[in-house]
């Protein structure tokens, strides 16, 4: 048999990768058949679809100022409810409700974004730590240890303080300074597989390593991570405010949640909307998104203790 024969014919030699895509199918119906998670899943998806289409068919510039109508409270503490600014106006007159949405657009673009670099650099570093083990498995683990004795705030402040912070440095940084927990759980789980049968099988009939890695043992490393990093979007989320706060975030005139919130805490006791705004949207994705999560490991610990 020629290698690229025993390529194609690798999933048919291998029940342990079908078993482990089948847990993961299992895990995903059994975590949507949960209200729990269908609520979160609603309240995720109608955020996500107004920050997405609510700035551009509103036609409101987020940046504009409006000085004439700085201050506005929201409607609803008055006596009539009125579209014209729906949560108020900040201290130079910016619709709160705009700039709240695009806020959510801007932090669930990087909490995405930075746990897929998280997946890809932390399952990668440890699928080969743990299938080829070895000098490869002590430098990346020594590594890997390297990377978790520095928390990564202090990290992220140091990198983004003496450079610009714009979005894509921002998700380069937060993802280089999560993925080793990837790579832990990564190489556990490929280390107790390396030697099965299957592997051992498809070795032989000359299959190669990055087929054997990819159609092979990714699919069993999916379903213990695939809880995690739905979690750490919401973390990475909050990481992304904090540094916006701090002023390491994405830059203004453009908003977030952090930057918001910062120039909100000076008018909270007559302006409490400013800084308030976006804490409720924030509180609300991040809920929405553990709901999620939550129901996920649920799920994954259900199964996982049903499978002998």
């Amino acid at each position: 048999m020629s290698v690229a024969e025993a390529n194609l014919d690798l999933k048919a030699t291998a029940p342990e990768a079908q078993r482990g895509a089948s847990l993961s199918r299992r895990i995903w119906k059994a975590a949507l058949a949960s209200n729990e998670f269908r609520v979160g899943l609603v309240i995720f998806a109608v955020l996500g679809l107004a920050a997405l289409l609510y700035p551009a068919l509103s036609g409101i510039d987020p940046t504009k100022m409006n000085v004439a109508g700085r201050l506005q409270s929201p409607p609803f503490l008055g006596d009539k409810w009125s579209w014209a600014a729906p949560l108020g106006t900040d201290q130079i007159g910016r619709d709160m409700l705009v700039r709240s949405l695009v806020g959510l657009r801007y932090s669930l673009l990087i909490g995405l974004s930075t746990v897929v670099v998280m997946l890809i650099i932390g399952c990668s570093l440890g699928t080969l730590a743990g299938y080829y083990g070895g000098r490869i498995d002590m430098v990346i683990m020594r590594i890997t240890d390297a990377q978790l004795s520095i928390p990564m705030i202090i990290l992220a402040i140091t990198v983004l303080g003496v450079s610009r912070p714009t979005i894509p440095a921002i998700i380069l940084v937060l993802g280089l300074s999560s993925w080793p927990v990837y790579a832990r759980v990564t190489r556990s789980v490929v280390m107790t597989e390396r030697k099965s049968e299957y592997v051992r099988a498809a070795q032989v009939s000359g299959a190669s390593d990055f087929r054997i890695m990819v159609w092979l043992l990714a699919p069993l490393v999916l379903p213990p991570i695939i809880f995690v990093s739905v979690l750490d979007v919401a973390r990475m989320m909050i990481f992304e405010s904090i540094l916006g706060f701090i002023g390491l975030g994405v830059q203004p005139p453009t908003p977030t949640f952090g930057n918001i919130i910062a120039d909100g805490r000076k008018y909270l006791l007559n302006a409490w909307w400013i800084a308030t705004m976006p804490g409720v949207f924030l509180c609300l994705t991040l809920t929405s998104i553990n709901l999620m999560g939550a129901s996920f490991e649920r799920a994954r610990n259900r199964i996982y203790g049903g499978v002998s």
